[in-house]
């Protein structure tokens, strides 16, 4: 944040006596924001170096208070949002505000008339912010973080073990937020990176995510206009790693944007008002919305802390707050029908894997918000892959879907720490941490074409081409998971020849598996064993309103084989398990089986499994 002092200049600080409402209609008569800008717009990039040497790195302008101006709950607070043309965070003579840009308190939804004004009521312990527009892009800090909000704190937060908020004091003269125009976020083509879950409790595991994950995306440059969105549980409960979070940012290719989690609150904030000070300080407000390309992002904070006093650790819900559910009604009033939603949380909204158990409390709300509109909805937290289709229904969600099944896709997404690093390090330097439903780390992408959203999912180390593992689910498999269940995972001695099967194996029930990570209703998975005709697989759990099948008959077996043994998660269900029972006649001797996994997109990816059949 840059604070300019500079009582000569006040052409465009006077203050406005405007109501939200009057504000709304004037920006309504006012040109489309994504209109053509004066100058040339800065191009999508094409290699990490064209990003870093075109990067638009600056601060929001603060104009401090003059004399008189006491910060109280009763001020406003205004400025205005311009085109920053020679990229200085300061509003020059040439450089015009920029119409119909929203900006909020977290409460109240304004748009900036004509010149690029705005007024908003100002309380205490406020994030300000606005909405990047479709066609320009926000600044960045030499982390790569978004530079796009102004808190208002005037005595900083209370006694904190990790420090919160530094005093602000009295509200300032105005807050100007500058933009550049950016054909990257022009583009009706947009690459949306999300990453769950970072989640480091140590240096080591900040060396993990940097080998892992955050290499990945510096050598990535699909991003940039974008950027990457982290899903809350940036860090392991000691937020002085924050400071490490923000460094591992500043290896991306694109602006970085940030949620908070569970592991991001500061525990010893029982108020309800500061629980995520510290997460403030580093990253901004705690929700936001930004729009790129046809797409608008709304960006939500899904976790309540404390639901009573006195607060354990662990206590904390799901759910939005009476006030981040007011900006969310006044935010999508600002948002046309014909923009995709993309709305995302830490929590998911509903999940299959607690399907009885966990939902966010407003979620019949939030439902009814958006009906009507293109929607997919994102969330982290579980450390697992999720799929799930619009319609899709398990026995937990009758009551808050009905029987029709969910409106929209809702997506988990894998979590960049996987099973929180657990498991064997690889030779990359970072270790295989396979998460309990059996899909390893790795990042999403959203891959927007106007409003049609496609997910791609990467494994950490690898490439969007790998997208299942392979196994056998066979009698000698399920006696060693039931022999060994009660173990402590990572102190297991290895099944013995896990691809072999005996031909009494076969007569007993022997599945081959695929556990398509990605898979969801509308995907298909198809077998051909020693080039024969494909036959389908079957999925295992059908999302047509029963409950979660769990156990050694519907774990991946593959998974299991890493976990017992190394360490990791626990894959006894998942969603998107295919099997398919391999013949009781196959012939003694090696086999190759072909597997085929077509995405509800139409994309198909092929891999192949060796096993054998023994006397």
């Amino acid at each position: 944040m840059k604070i300019f002092a500079r009582p000569g200049k006040t052409n465009h600080l006077t203050p406005l006596h405007l109501t939200a409402g009057s504000l709304v209609a004037i920006a309504a008569s006012t040109a489309f924001i994504g209109a053509t800008p004066e100058l040339e717009a800065v191009p999508a990039a094409k290699s990490a170096a064209d990003w870093s040497s075109s990067t638009y790195r600056g601060s929001v302008e603060v104009i401090p208070a003059g004399t008189g101006r006491s910060g109280t709950a009763q001020e406003t607070l205004d400025g205005v949002v311009f085109e920053d043309r020679n990229k200085n965070s300061t509003q020059d003579a040439n450089e015009p505000g920029l119409p119909n840009v929203t900006v909020s308190n977290g409460r109240d939804v304004v748009a900036t008339d004509g010149q690029g004004r705005y007024e908003l009521p100002a309380y205490n312990n406020m994030t300000a912010f606005l909405t990047q527009p479709r066609g320009f892009q926000v600044p960045v800090d030499d982390d790569h973080v978004a530079q796009f909000f102004y808190t208002h704190l005037p005595e900083g937060s209370p006694d904190l073990k990790y420090d919160g908020i530094a005093p602000t004091g009295p509200l300032p003269e105005a807050v100007n937020f500058p933009l550049v125009a950016s054909s990257a976020t022009q583009s009706p083509e947009q690459s949306c990176v999300i990453g769950a879950d970072v989640q480091t409790y140590t240096q080591q595991e900040v060396e993990y995510a940097r080998e892992g994950a955050f290499a990945d995306l510096a050598a990535r440059t699909d991003y940039t206009g974008c950027g990457a969105l982290f899903i809350g549980d940036l860090v392991g409960d000691d937020l002085t790693f924050f400071h490490q979070t923000r460094e591992l940012a500043s290896m991306l290719n694109g602006p970085a944007r940030f949620l908070p989690g569970n592991h991001d609150i500061d525990y010893d904030s029982l108020d309800g008002q500061h629980e995520f000070d510290s997460f403030r300080a580093q990253f901004g407000p705690e929700y936001y919305s930004y729009d790129t390309g046809k797409t608008h992002v709304i960006a939500l904070s899904t976790i309540e802390y404390p639901t009573a006093v006195p607060a354990k650790k662990s206590d904390y819900t799901y759910g939005l707050g009476k006030r981040q559910l007011q900006w969310l009604r006044a935010d999508l009033a600002e948002v046309p029908k014909n923009k995709a939603i993309v709305l995302a949380g830490h929590s998911p909204l509903l999940e299959f894997f607690y399907s009885d158990e966990h939902s966010t409390k407003q979620l019949k709300e939030i439902y009814k918000l958006l009906d009507g509109r293109e929607v997919i909805a994102l969330g982290g937290h579980t450390h697992m892959s999720e799929n799930l289709r619009a319609g899709d229904l398990m026995d937990g969600w009758r009551e808050k879907v009905g029987e029709e099944g969910l409106p929209f896709t809702h997506l988990t997404v894998p979590a960049i720490s996987g099973q929180w690093y657990d498991g064997r390090v690889t030779e990359n330097g970072y270790p295989t941490s396979i998460q309990r439903d059996g899909t390893p780390p790795g990042v999403l992408t959203l891959d927007i074409k106007n409003t049609k959203i496609t997910e791609s999912f990467t494994v950490t180390g690898g490439d969007s081409s790998k997208q299942m593992s392979l196994g056998l689910n066979t009698p000698a498999y399920r006696q060693w998971y039931e022999e060994n269940l009660e173990k402590e995972r990572g102190t297991v001695p290895a099944l013995d020849d896990p691809l072999a099967v005996s031909r009494q194996g076969l007569a007993e029930d022997t599945w081959l598996t695929t556990n398509f990570w990605m898979g969801s209703t509308g995907s298909a998975v198809e077998v051909s064993i020693d080039g024969q005709d494909p036959v389908a697989a079957e999925r295992t759990q059908k999302m047509a309103g029963e409950r979660p099948l769990s156990g050694a008959e519907y774990s991946d077996p593959a998974a299991i084989a890493e976990q017992f043994v190394h360490g990791g998660g626990f894959a006894e269900k998942t969603s998107h398990l295919w099997r398919l029972e391999l013949p009781d006649d196959l012939s003694v001797g090696a086999h190759t089986a072909t597997v085929t996994a077509t995405d509800v997109h139409g994309r198909s990816f092929t891999e192949e499994l060796d096993f054998t059949v023994i006397g």
